[in-house]
């Protein structure tokens, strides 16, 4: 005599056949009505949408691209130090004088260690080099307001995996964040002025004070 399956036993052992077994199973049926609805990506898709479509999320990658490739965006310190050295000093005049041409954009600062040291004490002096640098960019034109979320990774994102002391490891880097929350989206008829402003800029012959003007700074307030 042949066994005797139950359709819904059958279907179930279909299905679960079918199901990738990777992939999460969600089950409500010893569970509140609608309590898997939201699984902590509820917005997403909206989000992104909204970003697209102002055109926020591909004008700063573009930017972000940009000012990694045309500008040093790591700064480099001596063992167990925050001050910047002449070295330093020259990239950040690069990073500054490539910021001010962009004033509706924001910067972050990150703050790194090499791995001698404690945890803790490294996690100061990483945000001591990060709050470092944001300070000298401020003293050449950069409105404190567009450099944001200063932090600092310690000794957890090394370039170079040692736990002696290593130049590579103690740094920060500079990033494309955003946009100035105050200013107008660059859709809103505003783009081809910013295409036009960097068009100029880079006519300009290079000086140690180029692209610092008067109307920079008023720009920065």
């Amino acid at each position: 005599m042949k066994p005797i399956i139950s359709v819904a036993l059958a279907s179930s052992i279909a299905l679960g056949a079918c199901a990738p077994s990777s992939d999460p199973v969600y089950t409500q049926f010893y569970r509140e009505a609608g309590s898997l609805v939201d699984t902590g990506q509820f917005g997403n898709a909206t989000a992104n949408n909204t970003l697209i479509l102002t055109g926020e999320r591909q004008y700063t990658f573009d930017l972000a691209n940009r000012f990694a490739s045309e500008v040093i965006t790591t700064v480099n310190f001596a063992f167990n130090s925050s001050t910047l050295d002449a070295g330093a000093r020259d990239a950040l005049n690069q990073q500054a004088q490539w910021i001010r041409q962009f004033p509706e954009i924001r910067f972050r600062v990150y703050g790194h260690t090499d791995a001698v040291g404690s945890n803790t004490y490294n996690k100061r002096l990483g945000l001591a080099r990060a709050q470092a640098v944001v300070h000298y960019l401020t003293t050449r034109g950069i409105s404190r307001s567009r450099l944001e979320a200063v932090a600092s990774f310690g000794e957890t994102q090394p370039l170079i995996v040692t736990q002696g002391r290593e130049r590579r490891n103690r740094r920060t880097v500079t990033e494309v964040s955003g946009f100035v929350k105050s200013h107008p989206t660059v859709l809103d008829g505003k783009y081809a002025q910013i295409i036009y402003r960097d068009y100029v800029a880079s006519a300009r012959a290079e000086t140690q004070l180029s692209g610092i003007t008067g109307a920079d700074l008023r720009t920065e307030q």
